[in-house]
């Protein structure tokens, strides 16, 4: 509707170009194709100039305000633009003598017709509208969509999908409209993360030595927070062991540091303490009848 209304206002200001055209031309007695030529390129150069000046303009904006992403900034961007351009390429037509009422009257029927073509592009499109604006995610993140669905480092968005780097280096492009009817996790947009691990030692030994030695562990790993301290209690009785949860803090980009080096240091830390994990044994009896 606003495409339409800026073409429209677009074919007002042609009618006035022409007469200005017809002006110019019998008061400089030029001919009159080389002063629509002299008007239309001033057009595009002015288009051009006040593209460059909104898109330098959005640009720096995004950069100073968190609030205001790069994809709403693109957004604002490619609407200023169209809009623009389609100012511009009517005005020169009108400069040309070339009148686009009847094509303005049938944008309403084509745009019906394109709506139904282009319903899952229009979806796409107005679901990055719709992330634009609430930002769940910036560039950089980490990220899951939907229960048990894509996870990795956003590298690259747009209006119409995501571009996603997972951990072992595969590139996703997922369509908007995916993303925004599922549930975004977001790992990065948070200040710290908790680590949920477990350790099971046998029913043999120390539950509170154990707490300890676990505790003196964390507390070893400089990237673990203090605040809120670090949780190591004693979370369930498997059938041959004592499970232990242990629940450091840390910032989103240290989580998988820390988990793969507290995996590689438990055990050993354990077994210095005289302490071990259980494994499953089977156990046989047999009886001799008598």
């Amino acid at each position: 509707m606003l495409l339409l209304e800026a073409a429209a206002s677009a074919s007002e200001q042609a009618e006035e170009l022409t007469n200005v055209v017809s002006t110019v031309s019998k008061t400089f007695n030029m001919p009159r194709i080389a002063v629509s030529a002299i008007i239309a390129l001033v057009i595009i150069i002015v288009a051009k100039i006040i593209n460059a000046v909104i898109k330098n303009s959005l640009t720096g904006f995004s950069k100073r305000d968190p609030k205001f992403t790069p994809i709403m900034a693109n957004l604002v961007i490619k609407i200023c633009a169209v809009i623009i351009w389609i100012i511009a390429i009517v005005s020169v037509l009108g400069v040309f003598g070339i009148d686009l009422t009847p094509v303005l009257a049938g944008l309403g029927i084509t745009g019906v017709v394109l709506g139904f073509a282009l319903q899952e592009t229009i979806s796409s499109l107005f679901s990055g509208v719709m992330i634009a604006v609430n930002n769940p995610f910036r560039v950089g993140d980490w990220i899951e969509i939907g229960q048990d669905g894509v996870a990795g480092t956003v590298v690259d968005m747009d209006l119409m999908c995501i571009t996603l780097s997972t951990g072992d280096n595969k590139k996703y492009t997922v369509n908007n409209k995916y993303v925004w009817s599922n549930t975004i996790l977001n790992y990065s947009y948070i200040e710290r993360r908790r680590l949920d691990m477990t350790v099971s030692v046998r029913y043999t030994d120390d539950v509170e030595k154990t707490k300890t030695v676990l505790r003196n562990l964390i507390g070893t790993y400089p990237e673990v927070m203090p605040d809120p301290a670090p949780l190591v209690e004693v979370g369930s009785y498997g059938d041959s062991a004592i499970v232990f949860y242990v629940r450091p803090w840390v910032a989103p980009s240290d989580y998988w540091n820390v988990y793969w080096r507290f995996n590689s240091d438990v055990l050993k830390t354990l077994r210095d303490n005289g302490i071990d994990m259980p494994f499953n044994q089977l156990v046989v009896q047999i009886s001799k009848d008598s």
